[in-house]
């Protein structure tokens, strides 16, 4: 049994979908965080090029596995289920995610929080990438988040967070058994995740982070529709709070 003195065991979820070019970068450096990172795994979403064969012979230590559907929430609710560690943190295979970032996170977590969120808005974090009109649909739906579960999120729809492993149970993720589409298996995971956390009244701590561009390719982000799947993934998780108390979640800044 891990001794509850040591440092965390920590597993990296990756979800991949035609992302060969960027894990030849992407793993390497999160590699290069061993022993600090214990586990890192790759979840492909069916691509078409060469990622998974890229991910064995970059980091043939690895895990690499494939989901089950489509989407990045069905992808990294397949990396969670078979992550070992005693955290878990979520990383975008696009190299926009800084691996460095990473100790950041586990501090908050070992301080105190139950969820470690990256944010791109308090001092020390910030973007090469993001566009006025993404900005600022963020910072809206950051607003309505805020106002239906009483957070004071800075930066909703950012994808770079870490967690407690023991806390999934809690958050009840779509089950990754079957393939017909569930909700929350596309870029609303985000959004679900943070609801939850927030209406459970776990203590969620932001951590400022450092947005970079995207290496190689396209993102498969589409900003009206994923925008309005958060919209409305905010106003269905509100209403599922409602069966149980929305309870104050605490949320407290970490600046670099």
């Amino acid at each position: 049994m891990h001794s509850p003195i040591a440092p965390p065991l920590v597993s990296v979820v990756v979800p991949t979908r035609n992302e060969a070019r960027n894990l030849e970068v992407v793993l390497p450096a999160l590699a290069a965080l061993r022993p600090a990172v214990h586990e890192i795994i790759v979840v492909d979403g069916h691509s078409t090029d060469d990622t998974v064969a890229t991910a064995r012979r970059v980091l043939p230590a690895a895990t690499v596995v494939q989901q089950s559907r489509t989407g990045k929430g069905n992808a990294l609710a397949c990396g969670f289920a078979i992550a070992s560690g005693d955290i878990v943190v979520m990383f975008d295979a696009d190299g926009s995610a800084d691996p460095r970032e990473i100790p950041a996170f586990v501090a908050a977590l070992r301080a105190g929080a139950d969820v470690a969120k990256g944010s791109r808005f308090v001092r020390g974090g910030g973007s090469e990438d993001i566009t006025l009109l993404r900005g600022a649909g963020n910072a809206a739906l950051s607003a309505v988040a805020n106002l239906l579960f009483g957070t004071a999120y800075t930066d909703l729809c950012y994808g770079y967070n870490a967690f407690w492993t023991r806390l999934l149970p809690l958050l009840d993720l779509p089950a990754v058994d079957g393939v017909e589409p569930r909700w929350g298996d596309g870029f609303e995971i985000e959004t679900l995740l943070n609801c939850r956390v927030a209406a459970a009244g776990l203590m969620i701590t932001e951590v400022a982070s450092t947005e970079r561009e995207r290496i190689f390719g396209r993102s498969n982000l589409r900003t009206f529709s994923d925008g309005a799947r958060v919209l409305r993934t905010l106003l269905a998780e509100r209403v599922r709070a409602r069966q149980a108390p929305v309870h104050a979640a605490r949320t407290v800044p970490v600046e670099a």
